[in-house]
């Protein structure tokens, strides 16, 4: 297997996790405590960082292209928990709410360990179609206040 091959199974399973932890970023913390709820046998978690906030600076580019420039601050809050049988979670996310990095951070946990992939997975579908809706509701709710202009001519200038 060349570097390249190798480079590829392993981007896989790390694209995967990357988008369960945007997800899982995003969710309200409604969402996460009643999927820990509802998690019967749920795994000794213990932490090993945080819950902590702090700040964090935020670059942009005008363009894309052009150099890049500091934005301004944002407030981030993130979690790092380790579970009995070994796996170790992240959480982070925008704002202060330190129980859901917590509980992030042991979703992605448990999300590492095969016999609570599924119900991470349902997690991740229901957190995936809340922020759908909410898409959806903000773009007709910004379709409403549209405005379409045009121009009339009259007569040959």
């Amino acid at each position: 297997m060349n570097a390249t091959e190798k480079h590829d199974r392993l981007a896989e399973p790390a694209a995967e996790r990357r988008d369960a932890m945007r997800l899982l970023a995003r969710a309200t913390r409604a969402e996460l405590a009643a999927a820990w709820q509802a998690i019967a046998d749920k795994p000794e978690v213990a932490a090993m960082r945080g819950p902590e906030t702090g700040l964090v600076m935020v670059r942009g580019r005008i363009g894309g292209g052009g150099d890049p420039f500091n934005l301004g601050e944002a407030t981030v809050t993130r979690a790092t928990v380790r579970l009995s049988s070994g796996e170790i979670g992240h959480g982070q996310l925008l704002g202060t709410d330190k129980e859901c990095a917590r509980l992030a951070a042991i979703f992605d946990a448990i999300y590492q360990n095969p016999a609570y992939k599924p119900a991470v997975e349902a997690l991740h579908r229901q957190i995936a179609a809340h922020l759908l809706a909410e898409e959806r509701r903000k773009a007709e709710e910004t379709a409403a206040t549209r405005v379409d202009f045009f121009t009339m001519v009259r007569g040959e200038d």
